[in-house]
């Protein structure tokens, strides 16, 4: 019973931002109001684990978890607002878009490039959040609607997400239960390279006004194949720092060569001119990739590190030189010097990117609060044990799981870490593959960024929306489902 009672606040936020269309600071004070409820009565507020604590200490602890995680989100949708704003009051964005427009004209195979490629590669080398902010933005300036924009990068870079971050979310797994990395990458890319052309296909769908037609439907197939080929080959033969990045790098470029085979010669264009407008994406890639990739540069970044703790549950860390957002800050400032522009420049991108930062910080903040709350006061286990009654069909919903726990924290990285021990403890029950059960709770988490709130807002902040999460969630719940779902059925038929 429990469980029908922790479902509430989430079913309540999700009726109000699709059902109603209320903005997400609306919708999620009213899920938190409606959580601090139940965590003060029928979840026993300072009960259990924190009885030591008490009420208030619960409902103050998720408080200040939430509004330091929310600063460490600000500090990649602000660099990144800033790089829009630059590149809108340069024309570089008009450069971009014709350097597209000679791979191809179709919005949809653009659709491609950008939210699909593009946001893989950024996803496999820095994860958090960074593919949305910097497509998003990009797909605007190429004429896509915001919110369809939003909804595009969060699509796009999703099946990407299990070895976001140089594999970050697989190796957090590996710390929690007996299999190597191997065996996870293994049955984790499995999974995602039988059934990621479904969001591929999604992407394709969404993209366009009206139905695509068999070629622009082919191209969503072939975009799928160059990216998923390496990827899951990545996958069995090197294991998870390397499937996402790899094969958006090898993926595009094939892409790329296949789109300049079948339009012929192409008409003459200043390639020079498109690579200055596109620099402060070419140095954060640079960045990323030296600061990935090289370990003994990447162990001097991560060394240095922000950390609290409050009364021994409650508790936040970031890694300043190695965060995303400062990436993306040096993008923006060596990127901006380098087209040429002036410090005035820059002062005034930056203002601008400040001022759109103010809507969306309560929108967060409500979100995070919500999530703690419910974590530190069991809500979200109750779910999960709940769902576990569900016996032999429990391979069908253990991608939910992944899905639920990404929903609530807004990390793959996080949701693995919440239920992967809770995933290999029902497998042992239910005599099922370990390996397949442990993948499926990976593949959930990453399908779970589609839906997340945080993502959305974070999305929705850097393409100038303020209040219209609920469009966005509206576009990609379809899509999480689906690929939710047929996860799920593969899970099935691989532990039967």
């Amino acid at each position: 019973m429990k469980a029908v009672y922790a479902a509430l606040p989430l079913a309540l936020v999700l009726v109000l931002m699709i059902g109603r269309r209320w903005p997400a600071a609306k919708a999620g004070l009213a899920g938190l109001a409606l959580a601090t409820v139940l965590a003060l009565t029928v979840f026993g507020g300072g009960a259990g684990s924190h009885s030591e604590i008490g009420a208030g200490g619960l409902l103050a602890g998720s408080a200040l978890e939430a509004l330091f995680t929310a600063a460490t989100i600000l500090w990649i949708i602000f660099p990144a607002l800033a790089i829009y704003e630059l590149q809108v009051r340069s024309g570089a964005f008009d450069v971009i878009r014709a350097g597209l427009a000679g791979l191809s004209g179709d919005p949809r195979i653009q659709a491609l490039l950008v939210a699909w490629f593009f946001g893989l590669f950024m996803e496999g080398a820095a994860g958090f959040g960074t593919p949305v902010a910097l497509a998003a933005p990009l797909l605007v300036s190429l004429g896509f609607s915001p919110v369809k924009a939003v909804a595009l990068a969060l699509i796009g870079h999703a099946v990407g997400v299990s070895f976001g971050a140089v594999g970050t979310p697989v190796l957090a797994q590996v710390s929690l239960v007996a299999l190597s990395a191997a065996d996870i990458a293994q049955a984790t890319g499995l999974l995602h390279g039988g059934l990621g052309v479904i969001l591929a296909l999604f992407l394709v769908r969404l993209s366009g006004d009206g139905a695509p037609t068999g070629r622009q439907w082919g191209w969503g197939v072939v975009a799928a194949a160059c990216f998923l080929a390496p990827y899951a080959a990545l996958a069995t033969i090197v294991g998870p720092e390397l499937p996402t990045l790899g094969g958006a790098l090898i993926g595009g470029a094939c892409f790329v060569l296949i789109l300049r085979w079948k339009a012929g010669p192409s008409s003459k264009l200043d390639w020079r001119n498109v690579m200055k407008a596109g620099m402060p994406y070419g140095i954060v890639l640079a960045l990323i990739l030296a600061t990935r990739l090289l370990p003994g540069l990447r162990e001097q970044l991560r060394s240095v590190e922000i950390s609290w703790s409050l009364l021994g549950t409650f508790r936040g860390s970031m890694q300043p030189l190695y965060h995303a957002g400062t990436i993306l800050l040096l993008g923006f400032v060596l990127g901006g010097f380098a087209q040429g522009r002036g410090l005035a420049d820059l002062l005034k991108a930056s203002r601008a990117a400040l001022r759109r930062l103010a809507p969306v910080t309560l929108a967060l903040v409500a979100m995070l609060t919500l999530s703690r709350l419910m974590l530190h006061a069991r809500m979200i286990q109750e779910l999960a044990e709940g769902a576990r009654e569900a016996g032999a069909a429990w391979p069908l919903l253990a991608p939910a799981i992944g899905v639920l726990g990404t929903f609530v924290t807004g990390s793959a990285t996080a949701s693995n870490i919440l239920f992967t021990e809770f995933q290999a403890a029902t497998a042992s029950a239910l005599a099922l593959p370990l390996a397949t059960m442990v993948a499926a709770q990976g593949f959930g988490a990453a399908v779970g960024n589609i839906v997340c709130p945080h993502n959305i807002i974070a999305g929705a902040a850097t393409v100038g929306l303020n209040g219209q999460e609920g469009e966005i969630l509206t576009r990609t719940v379809l899509a999480c489902i689906a690929y939710a779902l047929a996860g799920g059925l593969l899970v099935l038929v691989l532990s039967s």
